[in-house]
């Protein structure tokens, strides 16, 4: 950790049963609020799913602290620097799961999941001629940053992902499947229903697009734009080579742009691609119906 930078942004899961998994989530968030740190936490009976911010110290203390739990005494953090919070709130739920897959047959990963590919590896292997890349996040994360020759998941949501697949890639079984997600946890679900869809050779990013981002061996290469993030960064820089392609569109005039903004009418923050001009000349908002709303409320 940087000496200079004063807070830290962690990012983690750990697929796990939890007893008692809805009065653990009560008591976590309570021990967030006294430890003062900001993020969003799942618990479900299934592990743990979370992003927090917090001083160096804080977030030092919350990692000994949940490692201190035998459930959790091995779990991975990936850590970013930051000179501020990254969110204004702690939040800590309760959910069935972790990530809302909603399929037929339960997925432990646990049990059945991809392959794990260590960054090199996965730069190695995303050069081949056989592979297929997939891009396990929606489309509009897509649109802001990717990796080079991947597919673009024509998704909103990840509990979409079943139905797609079985209609845009049946005939892909017999094909090496790479797939990536920001973290690696949608990946744990998502190469475990492949393999389950009788994909043979499914393999996915070890700690996603960040950690793939911080190796000092592929310093992010091949992954072209910004990585979109769930916290107020929104996006963070994942190829640190020169290889600095933009590949996002700006919401109203096309050119590149890799900023995304929340449309500034309160009743449909509608999140977009947008570049410098286009957020002046438009006020932050993603329309014009947009902009004449918030100028009669105004």
């Amino acid at each position: 950790m940087n000496p200079q930078s004063e807070y830290a942004i962690l990012l983690y899961y750990k697929f796990v049963q939890v007893p008692d998994a809805e009065q653990f989530a009560q008591e976590h968030l309570a021990y967030c609020k006294e430890l003062d740190v900001k993020g969003r936490i799942l618990i479900s009976d299934e592990g743990i799913n979370g992003t927090l911010s917090g001083t160096v110290a804080q977030t030092e203390q919350y990692m000994k602290d949940l490692r201190a739990n035998p459930l959790f005494s091995d779990i991975v953090f990936k850590i970013d620097e930051a000179d501020d919070h990254a969110f204004k709130k702690i939040f800590v739920r309760y959910k069935k799961e972790l990530v809302t897959f909603r399929v037929e047959d339960e997925l432990d990963p646990n049990v059945i999941t991809g392959e794990h590919l260590a960054p090199k590896d996965f730069y190695e292997m995303m050069q081949r001629d056989d592979v297929v890349i997939l891009d396990g996040r929606t489309g509009y994360e897509y649109d802001l940053g990717h990796f080079r020759g991947s597919i673009r998941p024509e998704v909103d949501s990840f509990k979409e992902f079943p139905d797609w697949i079985r209609e845009n890639m049946s005939d892909l079984k017999d094909k090496p499947i790479l797939t990536y997600c920001t973290g690696g946890i949608r990946c744990e679900k998502l190469s475990g229903f492949m393999m389950k869809e009788g994909f043979g050779q499914v393999y996915q990013l070890d700690g996603g697009i960040v950690t793939y981002g911080k190796d000092p061996e592929v310093q992010g290469q091949l992954f072209d734009g910004k990585c979109y993030v769930f916290d107020e960064r929104i996006s963070v820089q994942i190829n640190h080579t020169d290889e600095d392609i933009v590949v996002g569109r700006c919401h109203h005039c096309g050119k590149p742009a890799d900023q995304f903004i929340n449309c500034a009418n309160d009743a449909c923050h509608l999140q977009h691609i947008c570049c410098e001009d286009c957020e002046t000349q438009h006020s932050g908002h993603c329309s014009d119906e947009c902009e004449a709303i918030t100028n009669a409320v105004g």
